[in-house]
C-alpha cells in the first residue's frame, strides 16, 4: 500500500497540483486574504463583543464607518480574486500580467447584474457589492483561470499588436492587451446576451445557482468536514503540504460561505442554520482542523516538552512549542519525525478527523455559535482566536480539542520515546 501510494496516488495529486490553473488560483487567492484579514478587523470592531464599547461606536456614529470599511474589503473579496487569479496565470507563463487582471475585472463587471429598479421605476445602473463578495466567488475563480489561459494563448501564438522599438513600455502593453481584450471582452458579451436573452438572469446568477450553491452546500456536510479533516493530514504524511494542498483548493468555497453568514447577521436575521447559516467555513478549517498545525499535533508537543524520557524528544518538544502556538508544526512533523512514521500515522489522521467532527456537532447542535465574517489570521494563538471569531464557547471547545490531542497522541507517542531512549542508551553504554 505505501509503495502504491508514493508510486500512483501522490505523483498523480502533485501532477494535478501543479497544473498551470490550479497554481494560478492557489496562489492567486492570496491577493484578497489580506483585505479579508483587514475587513475582519473592522467588523469585529463593529460588532465588538463589549457591550460598552459596541453602545460606544454606535452613538458616536463610528459603527457606519467601520462597516463601509469592512463592505470595501471583505465586501469586493472575489473581484480581488478575480484580478490575482488571471495575473498570478499569466505571471507564471512570464508575460505581464496585470493586462489579464484587468481584463478580468472587467469582464467580472459585465457578468454582474448591473442595474436596479427604484420606487418610481426607473432603472439606475449599480456594481452590486452582493455580487462582489462571497456570491461571486466561483464566478470569480471561473473567469480569472479562462482570461488567464486565453490571454497566454494570444501571447504565445503572437495574436498581438507589435509596436514599434522606442515606443514605451507602457503604451507597448497596452497594444499588446488590445486583441485578446477584445476577443474575450466580445465573447462575455455575447454570453451576457445569451443568458440574459435566453434565461433572464445574468451569467454570474446561472453561475451562483449551477456551481455555487451546489459546491457550498456539498463543503457544507458532515461528509465534507470527514473529507478535509482526512486528506490534510494525509498528504502531509507524504511529506505534501496538505494544508496548501486542500485549502488552496477548498478557500473559494470556504470564504464564499464565510461571507454568506456575514450576510445574514447584516440582513438582520439570527446566524443560524435554520436561517440558511453554513457550518464549514475558512473558521472552521483554519482555527479547528488545523489548529496548532495540520494534524492538531500539539498534544504530542506538550508530551515530548514535559514528559519525554528521551532527549530526542525532549529537544524536538522545546523546538515545536513556540512556533506550535502560532500554528506552526513543521519542526515537530519533520523532526519527530511525523511524516513517513508509521506510528505516528494514526494519531495525526485521526486527530484532525476528531476535531472536524466535534467542531461540526457543536456548531450543528447549537453548542457553539455560526461564524460570521470575522476572520482571524491563521497564526493567531488558538484559545484567542477561538475567542475572537465565536466568543467563549468556542475558546472552550478549542480548549476541549487540545487536551483530547494529547491523549490521542499520548500511547504513540510514548512508543517513539521509548524507541529513541532505548537506542540512546545503547549508544551511552557502546
Amino acid at each position: 500500500m505505501k509503495n502504491f501510494l508514493n508510486e500512483k496516488v501522490v505523483p498523480t495529486m502533485m501532477k494535478f497540483m501543479n497544473t498551470k490553473p490550479i497554481q494560478a488560483l492557489k496562489d492567486g487567492m492570496l491577493y484578497s486574504m489580506p483585505m479579508m484579514i483587514i475587513g475582519s478587523v473592522f467588523l469585529l470592531l463593529a460588532f465588538f463583543p463589549y457591550t460598552p464599547v459596541a453602545d460606544w461606536f454606535s452613538a458616536r456614529g463610528i459603527t457606519p464607518v467601520l462597516l463601509q470599511v469592512n463592505d470595501s474589503t471583505f465586501g469586493v473579496m472575489a473581484l480581488i480574486a478575480s484580478v490575482g487569479i488571471a495575473y498570478t496565470y499569466v505571471k507564471n507563463e512570464g508575460y505581464n500580467g496585470l493586462p489579464a487582471g484587468v481584463i478580468s475585472l472587467c469582464i467580472y463587471l459585465l457578468f454582474q447584474p448591473s442595474s436596479i429598479e427604484t420606487k418610481s421605476g426607473s432603472s439606475v445602473g449599480v456594481i452590486l457589492k452582493e455580487w462582489t463578495g462571497g456570491k461571486g466567488m466561483i464566478g470569480a475563480l471561473l473567469i480569472g483561470i479562462i482570461v488567464g489561459c486565453v490571454y497566454s494563448f494570444f501571447l504565445k501564438k503572437r495574436i498581438t499588436i507589435k509596436m514599434p522599438a522606442g515606443v514605451p513600455e507602457g503604451v507597448a502593453v497596452s497594444f499588446t492587451a488590445l486583441i485578446p481584450g477584445a476577443v474575450m471582452i466580445t465573447g462575455a458579451a455575447v454570453i451576457y446576451a445569451f443568458t440574459k436573452g435566453g434565461l433572464n438572469i445574468s451569467p454570474m446568477e446561472w453561475i451562483y445557482n449551477t456551481f455555487q450553491i451546489p459546491l457550498q452546500g456539498l463543503t457544507d456536510s458532515f461528509g465534507g468536514v470527514i473529507a478535509i479533516s482526512f486528506l490534510i493530514p494525509f498528504f502531509w504524511f507524504f511529506g505534501i503540504h496538505g494544508s496548501n494542498l486542500i485549502t488552496g483548493i477548498m478557500d473559494g468555497i470556504l470564504v464564499a460561505n464565510t461571507a454568506a453568514n456575514q450576510a445574514i447577521v447584516d440582513s438582520g436575521q439570527a446566524l443560524t442554520i435554520a436561517n440558511g447559516g453554513h457550518i464549514v467555513t475558512k473558521q472552521f478549517v483554519d482555527q479547528f482542523i488545523i489548529v496548532t498545525g495540520a494534524g492538531v499535533t500539539v498534544g504530542m508537543v506538550l508530551y515530548m516538552t514535559f514528559l519525554a524520557k528521551s532527549t530526542q524528544c525532549k529537544q524536538i518538544g522545546k523546538l515545536g512549542l513556540g512556533p506550535g502556538c502560532f500554528n506552526i508544526n513543521e519542526p515537530v512533523t519533520f523532526g519527530t519525525p511525523v511524516v513517513l512514521n508509521p506510528i505516528m500515522a494514526i494519531p495525526f489522521i485521526l486527530m484532525p478527523v476528531l476535531a472536524g467532527v466535534i467542531e461540526y456537532l457543536a456548531l450543528y447542535t447549537g453548542l457553539c455559535p455560526l461564524y460570521s465574517g470575522i476572520l482571524v489570521p491563521w497564526t493567531t494563538p488558538p484559545i484567542i482566536s477561538g475567542f475572537l471569531i465565536g466568543g467563549w464557547r468556542t475558546a472552550l471547545l478549542q480548549a476541549v480539542v487540545i487536551a483530547l490531542s494529547f491523549f490521542v497522541y499520548l500511547p504513540f507517542i510514548r512508543i517513539v520515546d521509548k524507541m529513541y531512549y532505548n537506542q540512546e542508551n545503547s549508544i551511552q553504554e557502546s
